[in-house]
């Protein structure tokens, strides 16, 4: 089954794959609709299509060269995801950068996220695992260059791999839309960012997916903790004061 692509200001291909995460065969990555959803949730991480921006469905599908259907049904997709926000009188908005929504997410990750890779390491098919590791193939080169839609789509693609790998769809369902949410933030700290860093980066994600087919639950746990940002000890170090 083909992944849908975009192209990226280098005119190189990307492939997000990450929009079939339901798990239900109305979002298929053939589907027009689907490629569609991608392509715009791309230019909303990126920052193309603004926060508090106006979204008129037929300009969209003129920029994206579709169907009114399609991104009607891309932005009802979105629109539950919490990335665009749909009102009456104003019409379809993309979402406000709220940091209180930021920091909520990011606790919720910190909890499902590490939890679905030591499930893909007890349910990952050896090419599950591959596919992981294989996400940041051109990985070097897009650091050395700078190139932050292909960045940002290996990093979605990479997410969605472990999430949907846990083989707990219910867990997949909730995580994808918290790492799409994630995501416009993280292009903010991109600028800041120097090539070695952007490359150890890369390496901390490929190490997740060497423990996840190694078949290490806990380590890879604790692999997951650390793209996160968080000392794995922390987690069960005792509060001062605890009986």
């Amino acid at each position: 089954m083909a992944s849908p692509s975009l192209k990226s200001t280098a005119g190189r291909t990307l492939v997000l794959d990450v929009a079939n995460s339901s798990g239900l065969e109305d979002w298929a990555p053939e589907l027009q609709k689907t490629k569609v959803y991608e392509r715009i949730l791309l230019d909303l991480i990126l920052g193309e299509l603004p926060a508090g921006a106006r979204l008129d469905e037929q300009s969209l599908a003129a920029r994206y060269e579709t169907g009114l259907a399609g991104v009607r049904d891309a932005l009802g997709r979105l629109a539950l995801e919490g990335l665009v926000v749909r009102r009456a009188r104003s019409g379809t908005l993309v979402a406000p950068l709220d940091l209180v929504e930021l920091r909520q997410g990011y606790e919720a990750r910190v909890l499902i996220e590490p939890h679905c890779a030591a499930l893909a390491a007890k349910n990952a098919s050896k090419a599950e695992a591959q596919a992981m590791y294989e996400v940041f193939a051109d990985g070097e080169d897009a650091a050395r260059t700078c190139d932050l839609p292909a960045l940002v789509a290996m990093d979605l693609r990479f997410h969605a791999h472990v999430a949907r790998a846990s083989g707990n769809l219910a867990l997949a369902r909730i995580l994808i839309p918290l790492q799409h949410k994630a995501a416009r933030f993280w292009v903010f700290s991109f600028n800041g960012a120097t090539e070695q860093e952007l490359m150890d980066e890369i390496e901390e994600h490929r190490q997740v997916a060497r423990v996840i087919a190694g078949g290490d639950a806990e380590a890879s746990r604790q692999a997951m903790l650390r793209i996160l940002n968080v000392q794995p000890e922390a987690q069960t170090r005792p509060h001062v004061g605890a009986a």
